[in-house]
């Protein structure tokens, strides 16, 4: 129940580099745990850390064990945070669709949605194709960051995106212009238009996480109203690392 009802929403985080030592997120155990305080603090029950899927990262094998790390410190200490697998996965290469969608792709939660990061300044014009493919094998991509990426910057393009079968993840911190201007307006027009399945942290550090994702899921609320913004933090995401529908 949200908070209209009487009780605090549990909120769900699909996006955030809380897992140490893998990517550009978190570097130490204690980061971590620091940044897990946090988002307890802000009310999240569950993440999904999504460390990045490139060759210049660490190989799936190496963050799943930090992952059964991390969720083994999280019990020591007494943080009630649940984890489930996840990772941040790059729109760019040739084998990016026999990738995500075989047996090894590195997938959200109960495995029908995967992650996707589009390029920040690169176009993607045959961006509905890749979102057909994608639903033909049977995945469908939830797009990190949207107002952050050029291609969903052009007019029109975060619905077309969405009407293609795709889902959007708003990036907190776009709307209190942590971004730039571009992708604040991105993101306000998007939630005005309600094109967003989720919203998340996409928090790399520990370092003033509670002040500025605190700011940030207020003027989500300001924004979208409370019901909508508990939705957004808690329901749908739930929703998606169950591999439900949101039909």
């Amino acid at each position: 129940m949200g908070a209209a009802g009487g009780m605090t929403p549990e909120y769900c985080d699909l996006h955030c580099h809380l897992l140490h030592g893998v990517d550009d997120g978190a570097r130490t155990l204690e980061e971590s745990l620091e940044m897990a305080r946090a988002l307890v603090q802000l009310g999240f029950r569950t993440v999904a850390p999504s460390p990045h899927a490139r060759p210049e990262y660490a190989p799936v094998e190496l963050a799943r064990a930090r992952l059964e790390e991390v969720r083994q410190a999280l019990g020591a200490a007494g943080i009630p945070l649940e984890l489930h697998v996840n990772a941040e996965n790059d729109l760019v290469g040739d084998r990016f669709l026999e990738e995500v969608a075989g047996e090894r792709g590195r997938r959200l939660g109960a495995g029908r949605y995967v992650l996707v990061e589009a390029p920040y300044t690169s176009p993607v014009p045959r961006l509905p194709d890749l979102i057909f493919a994608m639903k033909v094998k049977g995945v469908t991509p939830l797009f990190a960051h949207p107002e952050r990426c050029a291609e969903f910057q052009r007019p029109g393009r975060p619905a077309q995106a969405v009407a293609a079968g795709a889902v959007l993840q708003l990036d907190l911190g776009a709307l209190t212009g942590r971004y730039g201007k571009p992708a604040k307006k991105v993101a306000e027009a998007c939630v005005e238009e309600g094109l967003y399945a989720v919203a998340a942290t996409d928090l790399h550090s520990p370092n003033g996480a509670l002040e500025w994702v605190g700011k940030a899921m207020a003027a989500l609320r300001a924004r979208a109203g409370e019901a909508e913004a508990d939705r957004l933090l808690g329901e749908r995401p739930l929703r998606l690392l169950r591999g439900e529908s949101l039909e």
